[in-house]
């Protein structure tokens, strides 16, 4: 009899260790679930804007997916930037340091605005010339032609949004560091409205309105975050007892040279490893269109689908960094690295969840795209790999952000972009050009690396490497006894 109530005690223990309370989940989806659905209103309404504008022809698409393709090292470098900084954030609002904060919006505002300026003023004189870059395959060059003038209009279109967008970001970024996660969910619900009527309206010209084709979906892209922006700010405004950050966040910008470059070091590793990462996918996918073409076209059906359902565990990820830092930032550092387990075990079961859901629908969600039946095969293919591979991939999502948000982003970048580099893109790049191999099981052999990946990011969120408070004072009782 005793045996078995020590079995109890010891079951309820361990469960205790990955399980968490109502309490505890409750706080937690409270925070993700606006970035799920922020996400998932992003992605589908990114899918519909691909629709329109592929009604214009082909050229019309190729040209603005080409200008978006080089536009989107620009996002991840204000991603990177936003999130080294946001560390911070975090870690002040669990200390309560309203200070803090708005030094960190501060520096986020200008920070964006700065590397806008010089993102503007490169694509705007190269902008052309790298289009050009991804024009030298088979075809007309009538066609050529027009696709290089359709992607540099729409372009310099573009360009005017960057600096609403910017500006914007600084304030996402910072309210949901400080767990307002709803405002940002319902702006950007408001701007992807609002860029969804424009581009009807002024892609092809009803109401009485100009049809100015792609240059229209720019001009909609561009009214939409001045939308955004605009929500954003007066929220914030008109709630400034509770985000306090904003009181004369714009009369006095109070950041000594010593913090500015404390922050900057942090952001740095993350702007590049944003960067490098997007780079590396880039040239994986390139080394699978070398074994075969229809591979991309079979591996953009599957992106669509993992886009859609991969928002729950990849908001949850920020979820975890946030939740993560604030805890931090409190100076229970015992409580984060509990807390960081319990985190990663809700997050594989998302992983899980809609792995299995992603699975199920491999071998009908090919079927709503006109192409071959050779590519909507090996699309249902790939859908079962990624689908089977996605509590793995939540896994590694989840330790990233747990080691972020104690600051420790040069071991971020070693995860993240350098494993891509060191790793996946040579397996891809030799597989491809030196073994005969389906390029079913090419894919499926590269994209398991990921679960080495995983263990090692597990090994670094148990051993508590990343568990530091990074702002005000270090309490060592605390830390030492994390560390017992």
């Amino acid at each position: 009899m005793l045996e078995v109530v020590r079995g109890i005690i010891y079951n309820k223990l361990v469960m205790s260790k990955y399980i968490g309370n109502k309490k505890f989940y409750y706080h937690a989806l409270r925070l993700t679930i606006p970035i799920m659905v922020q996400n998932a209103i992003s992605n589908f309404v990114g899918l519909l804007d691909n629709l329109m504008i592929g009604r214009l022809g082909t050229n019309a698409l190729s040209g603005v997916s080409i200008a978006n393709q080089l536009m989107f090292v620009y996002y991840l470098l204000i991603f990177g930037a936003i999130a080294g900084v946001g560390i911070f954030t975090a870690q002040y609002h669990g200390m309560k340091d309203n200070e803090g904060v708005k030094r960190t919006f501060q520096f986020k505002l200008v920070m964006n605005l700065v590397l806008t300026a010089v993102a503007v003023a490169f694509f705007f004189f190269f902008g052309k010339g790298l289009i050009g870059t991804f024009l030298h395959g088979e075809g007309l060059k009538s066609d050529a032609q027009e696709t290089l003038r359709i992607g540099v209009d729409y372009m310099n279109v573009m360009l005017i949004g960057l600096f609403p967008y910017a500006i914007a970001m600084a304030y996402a970024g910072t309210l949901r560091e400080t767990g307002e996660t709803a405002v940002p969910m319902k702006a950007s619900f408001a701007a992807v409205i609002v860029n969804l009527v424009g581009n009807f309206l002024l892609i092809y010209g009803y109401f009485g309105l100009p049809a100015l084709g792609a240059v229209g979906a720019a001009v909609a892209t561009d009214i939409s975050r001045v939308v955004e922006l605009v929500i954003l700010a007066v929220y914030t405004q008109k709630h400034s007892s509770v985000h306090t950050f904003i009181i004369g966040a714009f009369r006095k910008f109070d950041i000594s040279r010593d913090l500015a470059l404390k922050y900057f070091v942090k952001s740095l590793p993350l702007m590049f490893n944003e960067t490098l990462w997007a780079a590396g996918m880039t040239v994986m996918n390139q080394s699978y269109s070398y074994r075969s073409l229809n591979a991309v076209a079979a591996l953009n059906i599957e992106s669509t689908l993992w886009n859609l359902l991969g928002v729950a565990f990849l908001a949850m990820g920020e979820g975890v960094g946030i939740i993560i830092g604030h805890t931090l930032g409190s100076g229970d550092i015992k409580k984060a690295r509990e807390d960081s387990i319990k985190l990663v075990v809700f997050t594989v079961f998302w992983g899980v969840v809609f792995g299995i859901v992603q699975i199920s629908l491999s071998p009908f969600f090919p079927r709503l795209y006109n192409t071959s039946a050779e590519v909507r095969s090996m699309a249902s293919q790939f859908i079962v790999v990624f689908g089977c591979l996605m509590p793995v991939m939540a896994y590694a999502h989840a330790s990233y952000f747990i080691i972020r948000a104690g600051g420790r982003a040069g071991i971020t970048f070693l995860f993240d972009s350098c494993f891509v580099w060191v790793f996946s893109v040579p397996a891809a790049y030799m597989l491809s050009r030196f073994t005969d191999i389906n390029v079913i099981m090419l894919v499926a052999i590269v994209q398991s690396l990921e679960i080495p990946k995983a263990v090692i990011g597990g090994i670094m969120v148990h051993s508590g490497i990343w568990a530091r408070r990074i702002v005000g004072p270090k309490d060592n009782t605390e830390e030492k006894t994390a560390k017992a």
